[in-house]
């Protein structure tokens, strides 16, 4: 069947879509609205205010790929494309991998499309403990609805794989709970390439929803274009000053972008949008910028099952746990979601931690393996203040974040919890990825084993997928970056539309709340500018 490229066609039928690395000489946009990031946040402005009648500019830093270069499903290609730093992005220290998706529609293009609605416990705490009013549980929920309609968001509706199963199976059999996740699909054929890019475009990304509606009402697109610095006076911005990028979407050509701009919204992400506003020496008087960004540090256990699994078919994610979410309260030890990740041969490789004969070894035992991942809830405590965003000499983005003792007891008891869920579902045997990990055939040997590993960077496996935090949001001046509807506190015409304005982190996948969120915000935006 074939699929169709959405924009070959709207541009072909008028839409304004400039790729910077085209550019030969200095170029100059007048705005009303300019939106730095073209992921969750800016996905959902931009088309919120286009809609509106205002002349809205979206520029995004990666390039602007589609469904048929996604075709191949090729993870090489993914991975050097559509992710921060060509999949390489980690924390200052190499100790915590990050993927973070760099390409229009940001990470959206390239997450698993779990679609979380914003835990109540989550959004209790953050009235609680943040000064944010406004988006306690019932005042979100109809917001939530709107998003789940617009990007078909429902429980997935197809048996999961098997590697989804596996969690499945073992939380039946040890009573826990377990519950369907959500996703953002329509028509999804369940290939299960949603990390690399949907090749027919049903992952509801804001690459074939929000974006090209917003291109549709006449709002402009730049990619390969690095924001440099927000331009300001006073307790007013006035623009952007950025640079294009060559064809490879990382360096620079020397042709300057400059945008004059009524309003701004940054909406980079955690890590770059505090980047931007530190580059931009944005006021900063009580000296949040970058302070208290979360991760959900993820780990893992891996386990060989009798039966084939296959992980890298079928909907990536499709059965989660919170038995061990909420069981302490929001603020007692640490509490984390279990879930499983797709096993794709290039990233597997680097997650077995092997080499030479071990490692062709787990390679041929891929297709009966399953890897189960906890997400740690971090930010509840102040055992967990996350980490902190700073910049390079170069202006770059740099994540330092310091695992706590406080963390640390999350991780072991998530590798005691996800390996007795793999001994129970039936695996034959389970190691934790940890360097020190060994395999073993029996749940009793595993626990033991798993309560003596020494758990410090770059003995255990770390990543994360989520990033937030680091511009939070509060009505305290002095506890925030911005104000609870987005508002930097301090110039008056800039918003913060993304991830990064979560004072914590979620307790579960955060696009569904960054769209919520920033459906929320934007349309109160939308109405201060046009009454």
């Amino acid at each position: 069947m074939p699929i169709d490229d959405l924009y070959s066609a709207g541009i072909a039928a008028g839409w304004r879509v400039h790729d910077a690395s085209t550019f030969t000489s200095p170029r100059t946009f007048e705005t009303d609205v300019a939106i730095v990031g073209s992921g969750a946040g800016g996905g959902i402005s931009a088309e919120v205010l286009a809609q509106a009648g205002l002349r809205v500019l979206l520029l995004e830093e990666g390039g602007l790929h589609t469904s048929d270069s996604f075709r191949d499903m090729d993870e090489a290609r993914a991975y050097r494309e559509l992710y921060q730093e060509a999949a390489a992005r980690a924390t200052g220290d190499g100790s915590i991998a990050i993927l973070q998706g760099r390409a229009v529609g940001g990470s959206t293009t390239v997450n698993w499309s779990s679609s979380f609605r914003t835990p109540p416990q989550t959004l209790a705490h953050w009235a609680a403990h943040h000064h944010v009013s406004g988006h306690g549980e019932r005042e979100m929920a109809p917001w939530f609805e709107q998003v789940e309609a617009r990007l078909g968001m429902s429980p997935w509706a197809m048996a999961p794989n098997a590697n989804n199963s596996v969690l499945k199976r073992g939380c039946d059999r040890l009573g826990w709970e377990s519950h369907v996740i959500p996703r953002n699909v329509k028509g999804c054929w369940n290939s299960g390439y949603c990390g690399l890019g949907c090749p027919v475009n049903a992952k509801q990304s804001m690459l074939v929803s929000t974006i090209p509606a917003a291109l549709a009402h006449g709002a402009t697109l730049v990619h390969r274009v690095r924001v440099r610095t927000i331009d300001h006076v006073g307790q007013h911005a006035s623009g952007l000053t950025a640079e294009a990028l060559g064809g490879d979407g990382y360096t620079a050509t020397g042709v300057p972008v400059i945008v004059h701009a009524r309003y701004v919204i940054a909406a980079g992400g955690a890590i770059n949008t505090p980047a931007l506003l530190l580059r931009s020496r944005i006021p900063d008087p009580h000296a949040r910028i970058g302070k208290r960004t979360f991760i959900h540090p993820v780990n893992l256990t891996i386990a060989e099952m009798p039966e084939r699994i296959d992980p890298y078919y079928g909907a990536p994610q499709s059965v989660a746990s919170d038995h061990f979410q909420w069981r302490d309260g929001a603020t007692g030890p640490m509490g984390y979601k279990l879930e499983v990740p797709p096993m794709f041969p290039g990233i597997s490789a680097g997650v077995f931690n092997a080499l030479g004969d071990e490692l062709r070894r787990a390679m041929a035992a891929l297709p009966h393996t399953n890897a189960m991942l906890a997400l740690l809830r971090d930010g509840f405590v102040p055992e967990s203040e996350g980490g902190r965003v700073r910049i390079a000499d170069d202006g770059s983005p740099v994540l330092d974040y310091a695992v706590s003792d406080y963390v640390w007891d999350g991780v072991r008891r998530a590798y005691l919890s996800m390996a007795e869920a793999q001994f129970a579902a039936g695996a034959r045997r389970v190691r934790a990825a940890h360097l020190d990990g060994a395999w073993h055939d029996n749940w009793p040997a595993a626990r033991k084993a798993i309560g003596a590993l020494p758990l410090r960077p770059f003995r255990a496996l770390l990543f994360s997928a989520h990033l937030m935090g680091g511009c939070g949001m509060s009505d305290d001046p002095t506890a925030g970056v911005v104000d609870s509807q987005g508002r930097h506190h301090e110039l008056r015409n800039l918003w913060v539309f993304d991830g990064s304005v979560f004072p914590t982190s979620i307790g579960a996948n955060p696009q569904l709340s960054v769209f919520a969120l920033t459906l929320q915000n934007v349309s109160q935006l939308r109405r201060n500018i046009t009454a």
